[in-house]
């Protein structure tokens, strides 16, 4: 570094919640970023004078926190399921849907009959509204194609979308998330297809950053997931799991046995699984979208998760058929209201945590010296308005590695 370093940005006048905590605020706070990266932070009057010539910017006193993570989205799909959702208010079960074609079967073949533009252009209207409340960062899962071609033209939309938009999106393969109609009754054959096929040519093209399975009675059993996992760690991707979101079946400790990223949904957790988990390192991702949608009734244990050091992520899950919302802010709400975590435990949910559970060696979910430049100025007086206030755009600036990508002030 120079004397004087011109190369460099500061970010001044902030009150800046540099892991999002609400009992650590730092007044009339500084960002110092360089390339794309921090490079200083601390109080105003105690930046570097090696810094005298850096360009300015005023936050005009606003609240700023790292940018947010959303690390369970579903986001490439075609079509939607609202019709559906009609259909349940009037008392169709899940059966009668089915049998009208409708179930992750309609998303299934309204993805395969999409052309890739066409996938691209759907999907990028729920990425800007995402983009637009904070997030800087967020997971993309395959699935709704379960075949091949489908799954890698989902992909390929999600690697086009980060190219498309300033964000950092990791892409976890999903094969494993139904059963195909062109396989029913025959799901060992289907698993094997994704183990030797499926999954090994789309590593191969770059497309895949960590390999998901949906492990329920409705899905795959343990041992098929087990066979997912072995294949993923062959291909040294690592590994994340759907579990016990309607039945204790073991996956979560699977999942931490195979050293997994994250559960996730979880409601149906136990001790021996949360051990487990906190153990392996694994994050549980708890997504209360769809807890909301489907009327959920069982709670995860959020008490056993504190009382054994889990570290809990929360997400949309934004997806057709059980959680159609492109709100993070929104998760806040309702990760306080329905599963009663404080204030603090939801926005660490939605930053270091949810980073954690991404796997992105580039999002760190904290401003801290050396990450990635990715932060958010809020009109807000205290961070808990981010998890209070639903609907009510408090989001005034978004700086992704560096480069403003928001801008909302007045």
């Amino acid at each position: 570094m120079t004397e004087t370093d011109n190369s460099a940005q500061i970010w001044r006048n902030a009150r800046l919640a540099a892991r999002a905590d609400p009992a650590d605020v730092l007044e009339n706070a500084a960002i110092v970023v360089r390339d794309g990266r921090i490079e200083w932070f601390g109080a105003e009057a105690e930046i570097p004078s090696a810094f005298a010539g850096a360009a300015s910017h005023d936050l005009e006193g606003r609240i700023v926190t790292p940018g947010l993570v959303d690390c369970h989205t579903h986001l490439v799909y075609a079509g939607n399921r609202a019709e559906e959702f009609a259909m349940r208010l009037e008392g169709a079960s899940y059966e009668d849907i089915a049998k009208r074609g409708g179930g992750i079967v309609s998303t299934v073949r309204n993805t395969r009959a999409a052309s890739e533009d066409e996938l691209f252009t759907q999907s990028l209207r729920r990425l800007d509204a995402l983009l637009a409340e904070g997030v800087t960062a967020l997971e993309i899962k395959s699935g709704y194609g379960l075949d091949v071609a489908t799954e890698r033209k989902m992909l390929r939309v999600a690697r086009r979308l980060a190219a498309a938009r300033p964000v950092t999106i990791a892409t976890t393969f999903l094969g494993a998330h139904a059963l195909p109609p062109e396989y029913a009754g025959r799901a060992d054959d289907y698993i094997a297809h994704v183990c030797s096929e499926m999954l090994p040519a789309l590593a191969a093209e770059g497309l895949v950053d960590a390999v998901d399975v949906f492990c329920e009675r409705i899905a795959f059993t343990l041992e098929q997931a087990g066979r997912v996992f072995d294949a993923a760690s062959k291909l040294n991707l690592p590994v994340k799991m759907h579990a016990e979101q309607l039945s204790l079946m073991g996956g979560a400790a699977l999942a931490a046995k195979h050293h997994a990223l994250s559960a996730d949904h979880l409601e149906f957790l136990d001790e021996a699984g949360a051990i487990a988990m906190r153990e392996a390192g694994t994050v549980a991702v708890l997504l209360p979208g769809a807890f909301y949608f489907i009327r959920e009734k069982q709670l995860p244990p959020i008490d056993l998760l504190r009382r054994h050091g889990v570290p809990i992520a929360l997400a949309t899950d934004s997806n057709p058929g059980t959680s159609p919302s492109t709100s993070l802010l929104l998760m806040l709400n309702m990760g306080c209201t329905l599963f009663r975590l404080s204030v603090a435990e939801v926005l660490a949910g939605v930053t270091r945590h949810g980073a954690k559970a991404l796997g992105h060696t580039e999002v760190s979910g904290e401003i801290t010296v050396g990450a990635k430049a990715d932060f958010v100025a809020w009109d807000i007086e205290t961070l808990a308005e981010l998890a209070y206030w639903t609907g009510l755009d408090r989001c005034a600036l978004v700086v992704r590695h560096g480069a403003v990508t928001v801008d909302k002030r007045k």
